[in-house]
């Protein structure tokens, strides 16, 4: 039983699901280091380590997971970023040793004043929430020209092809089709059935604008927690691109707001609707939405987290066989789309909409 714990599911720390890395294990990875701390996500085993007086971050993927290959994707779009002056890491290392991939970065400037806090934790403020959108915009700005495909079917990649398409539900079987482990893992759930009862009919309201929206390469999981902070609030360093693809700029809004304004593992809390508003207009500030993504930003939002909750599902069933993290998942799918068709759920949409500054159809 390990001392280190994760967050998990819910509120409470849970063991992890990969052992955490070990000073002999950074060693033969980086050369002679100590792990100085080690990160409590729980979708790899990842840790701050020190060589030489030099601070590092080492990640540590199971194959199943991640390749070199399937990380050579998103550190091509990391090059590309720095290359435009974007604050990201530097890729230093990526090594397969056995059943584990390895990628070491650097550690980026700035103060990590989330890194404790739980996935879909709120801001610290909505001076927070805006400095995050302004520098969501300029990220978006220096991903223009990265033109490469979407990504190769692996793990843990939040995509945007179901919901993209002129036919869901035929791009939903496809999907599930080329991924056997969701396919097996979705046989206990009424995935068709709810797809039509809930995902479907939002569906309905975002086709309209869809063939306005450009390709855009994105992060794709646009938490506090993933920025690093300067003395004066701003954001100095973005983090993780373990979820990014190709997918549009308004995607990876509408997951901003998803991930940081609903507190979804403490149901009744308040939406957090200055932020909202503070982030969207943050974000215009750099990059004015066009008018489609504007009517599509509000429209988008209830089946934002859609594909990368099916893709977690099939992690989940697939390679941590976890039967309730399997359920959690599913329910994260279908659940969050239904929120958003009650009180709560209508008022955040009116909020997006009157920050982007369109109105619901």
């Amino acid at each position: 039983m390990s001392s280190h714990q994760a967050h998990g599911m819910g509120t409470d720390p849970v063991e992890p699901d990969w052992a955490p890395l070990t000073d002999a294990e950074v060693t033969a990875v980086v050369g002679p280091a100590r792990v100085v701390w080690r990160s409590p996500r729980p979708l790899s085993a990842a840790a701050v380590v020190e060589r030489d007086g030099r601070r590092l971050f080492v990640k540590r993927h199971h194959a199943t997971v991640r390749t070199p290959a399937g990380l050579a994707e998103e550190h091509a779009f990391l090059h590309h970023l720095r290359e435009r002056g974007a604050p990201v890491v530097e890729v230093l290392d990526v090594t397969a040793r056995g059943e584990w991939t390895y990628e070491v970065h650097s550690t980026g400037v700035g103060t990590d004043l989330y890194r404790d806090a739980l996935s879909w934790s709120p801001f610290r403020s909505a001076a927070h929430a805006r400095a995050a959108g302004e520098a969501l915009a300029r990220l978006h700005l220096a991903a223009e020209g990265f033109d490469a495909p979407r990504r190769q079917v692996q793990p843990l990649v939040a995509s945007f092809t179901v919901f993209a398409a002129d036919d869901p539900r035929a791009a939903l079987e496809r999907y599930v089709e080329e991924r056997p482990e969701l396919a097996d893992g979705l046989r206990e759930f009424p995935w068709r059935e709810d797809t039509d009862r809930v995902l479907v009919p939002l569906y309905e309201g975002l086709a309209p604008h869809l063939p306005e929206l450009l390709p855009l390469w994105t992060h794709n999981d646009w938490h506090a927690s993933n920025l690093l902070w300067d003395a004066d609030g701003r954001v100095s360093t973005v983090l993780d691109f373990g979820m990014s693809d190709r997918t549009t700029a308004v995607h990876d809004l509408a997951t901003a707001i998803e991930r940081n304004a609903v507190q979804w593992l403490r149901p009744g809390y308040p939406v957090r609707e200055a932020d909202v508003t503070a982030l969207v207009d943050g974000y215009q500030c750099v990059r004015p939405l066009a008018p489609a993504e504007a009517a599509a930003l509000p429209e988008l939002l209830p089946l934002v987290h859609a594909e990368f909750a099916l893709s977690e599902l099939g992690y989940f069933h697939g390679v941590t066989r976890s039967a309730d993290n399997t359920r959690l998942a599913y329910e994260y799918c279908v659940g969050h789309a239904e929120w958003f068709a009650g009180d709560d759920g209508g008022r955040l949409l009116d909020v997006v909409a009157h920050a982007a500054g369109t109105e619901r159809g």
